[in-house]
């Protein structure tokens, strides 16, 4: 080979080592120069679609779209519609916000500002003197639009762990060289935009122009790290969009949503109460919350009586040893009630974190063979966590809630029909509560942070194994969330949007190999021999608190008529009409309607808007007439009167209705 050949299969061989394949979600495979980002690479495909992109996944992992990429790698395209895309977008946000704050109060001080569910805070402190209010946000908003439109590129470096404690010292950013000092060396970055520098893992945006509508929210006070025995700082609450017109329908949203408040509607309709004198986080369920909160536990139970369930209940606390057995003392110890101290030396005991340990030791209390498999344990146990005051909120984040909780425990080949029957009874508690909007999330380990979990690596391989076979088996297409599991095994969560397009994890399906081995649980098998049970976890509700909140909003307080705590009032025109009033709503209970009667010495237009206020779905007026006729006039909620009939006729009609309703979700 002459050395002119030789040169060019040289140059040819560096130029193939120069270029990286790449995989996109199809399966589908093109080559490219290393060192493409993945903005180059959108542009490759459509220039509107390297307008849209917001980040790119790269091995699954969420990066900016300006980060080169050095080696084969599968890619996927985040745009707005995408939860990583927004996240992207709003933590952009808070590092133009703290920009702002920076130019606007001198010597501001920078905790952390990350993005949330709906746009993004970030927890400051002013210097000494200087406040930040709710008037101020105006100007503050001013000046993030003004540096956004100034396209600032914002730009990733990597830094060593010198480097950044130098840095941020030599700022005295005393909350940055805390979060500093707790990291490893390599893996810190920074991103910079203008003249504002963060420590930040990222990704974030190519630049600030993206950020086109802005609107911040609200200032609240956060303790740093959410310590009561640390400073108190400012969070600042903000939101933005890539268009003014996403803005303008999210504020409309959120006006809705101040309409359906379930704290606002609860209190309307008289289901919950909190004290002071109880305590915070501790709801109070009233009469009509008891009546809605126990028809939804009638439900539960009929259903789980078709799947084979067998009721049981446990104790509200446990002897200590129980949950440092269970792994729930060292996971949720900081965040739990003190342990209560006994007369007896050395003995303690806590208000139960969970119900599974509890569970165990009932499967425990007997010998069990492999013909009792699968046994399945159901129990709305209440359990109880220390939250933080400031994070507590009406009934979605509370102290003591219950849970639907049931476990069973079945043999390794049975894991998969029972948990595609419990995915059945999710369906069903999501169709009967009009629940159509919902997907499918499979949270798995951390596989970069693999000590947060108890049991060993086989077990976990297993029990992701089984999750991610029945969904592809069921046809269902779930997201894979890295991270979400729990400390003890991957689970399946269903998040459902509301009527306002909010998204909430309800049910929830979680498969444990590593309870069992803890507490040594055992049956027999078919060849004599002892053998460990799987274990699954599963809660359609969740909490049944967090869950009616979800459905107060969801419904605005109209909840169907199966359900609906009072199915009908009795409107009086005048007290002389009360004794028939009487006999009316004994009449309608003897026929299995939930009635009431509004006696109250008000105009009966009064009582009309108080009990349609109320979301009462049936108003039954009473006047000189229906007494005559032996009737009574039905007005229906949101729309006005059907006209009068007889009680038995009423009775009938409702009950119908009810049957009509239940059955079409049976």
């Amino acid at each position: 080979m002459s050395y002119l050949n030789c040169f060019f299969v040289s140059l040819l061989a560096e130029f193939e080592t120069d270029m990286i394949n790449i995989t996109f979600p199809d399966g589908s495979v093109r080559q490219y120069q290393k060192g493409i980002t993945a903005w180059q690479v959108a542009e490759s495909i459509s220039p509107r679609l390297a307008q849209d992109v917001l980040a790119a996944g790269i091995n699954g992992e969420t990066w900016d779209l300006t980060r080169p990429i050095n080696e084969d790698a599968s890619i996927k395209l985040y745009k707005w519609e995408d939860e990583e895309g927004k996240h992207a977008f709003w933590h952009s946000s808070a590092h133009l916000m703290a920009e702002a704050l920076q130019e606007l109060y001198p010597g501001i001080k920078f905790g952390i500002g990350p993005a949330i569910e709906n746009g993004f805070y970030y927890d400051v402190e002013p210097k000494e003197g200087t406040t930040i209010k709710d008037a101020d946000l105006a100007a503050i908003e001013k000046k993030m639009q003004e540096l956004a439109s100034t396209k600032n590129p914002i730009c990733r470096a990597d830094i060593t762990k010198a480097e950044a404690l130098k840095f941020f010292g030599d700022k005295n950013e005393h909350y940055k060289t805390e979060l500093i000092s707790e990291l490893e060396d390599g893996s810190i970055t920074t991103y910079t935009q203008g003249s504002f520098t963060d420590l930040c893992r990222g990704p974030h945006l190519p630049n600030t122009s993206y950020i086109k509508a802005i609107k911040l929210m609200s200032v609240a006070g956060a303790y740093w790290r959410g310590d009561e025995k640390r400073p108190q700082l400012t969070r600042i609450y903000g939101i933005t969009f890539p268009k003014k017109k996403m803005l303008d329908e999210y504020l409309v949203l959120l006006e809705e949503a101040k309409k359906r408040d379930h704290r606002k509607i609860g209190k309307e309709m008289e289901l919950f109460a909190f004290s002071q004198n109880v305590g915070q986080g501790l709801p109070l369920w009233l009469p009509k919350g008891t009546s809605l909160r126990l028809k939804l536990e009638e439900f539960l139970k009929r259903i789980q009586q078709e799947y084979g369930y067998q009721q049981v209940i446990t104790p509200h606390i446990g002897n200590k040893l129980l949950y440092v057995t269970s792994g729930h003392y060292a996971k949720y110890g900081k965040d739990s009630f003190r342990p209560i101290q006994t007369p007896e030396e050395g003995e303690e005991f806590l208000l139960k974190p969970m119900n599974c340990p509890h569970h165990c030791e009932i499967f425990k209390a007997f010998p069990r063979s492999y013909k009792e498999l699968p046994l399945r344990l159901a129990e709305f146990g209440t359990v109880y966590r220390y939250e933080q005051s400031g994070e507590l909120h009406g009934l979605t984040r509370v102290r003591g809630f219950t849970q639907d909780d049931a476990h069973i425990f079945c043999t390794p080949d049975q894991v998969k029909d029972e948990f595609i029957k419990v995915m059945e009874i999710i369906h069903i508690i999501f169709r009967a509560l009009n629940f159509t909007d919902y997907e499918a999330q499979i949270s798995l380990r951390d596989p970069n942070n693999k000590e947060k979990y108890i049991g060993s690596e086989e077990n976990w391989e297993q029990a992701e194994s089984a999750i991610i076979e029945v969904c592809q088996e069921k046809g269902i297409k779930a997201r894979v969330e890295l991270g979400e599991a729990a400390f003890y095994g991957p689970k399946l969560d269903f998040m459902v949007k509301d009527a306002l397009g909010r998204r909430w994890q309800l049910g929830t399906i979680q498969v444990d190999y590593n309870l069992p081995e803890r507490f040594e649980l055992e049956y027999v098998g078919a060849d004599n021999q002892k053998h460990r049970p799987v274990m699954i976890h599963r809660a359609p509700f969740g909490s049944m608190e967090r869950f009616v909140a979800v459905l107060i909003e969801h419904t605005a307080g109209k909840f169907p008529l199966w359900l609906v705590p009072d199915q009908a009032v009795i409107l009086p025109i005048s007290e002389k009409y009360n004794d028939y009033a009487e006999n009316v709503v004994k009449e309608l209970r003897k026929a299995g309607v939930r009635a009431i009667i509004d006696d109250r010495n008000e105009k009966i237009g009064r009582k009309i808007r108080d009990n349609e206020l109320k979301k009462i779905p049936y108003l039954l007026i009473i006047g000189e007439k229906e007494i005559e006729n032996n009737e009574i006039s039905v007005r229906k909620q949101g729309e006005g009167d059907v006209g009068s009939m007889k009680i038995t006729n009423f009775a009938a009609l409702l009950n119908q209705e009810v049957e009509k309703q239940m059955n079409e979700w049976q």
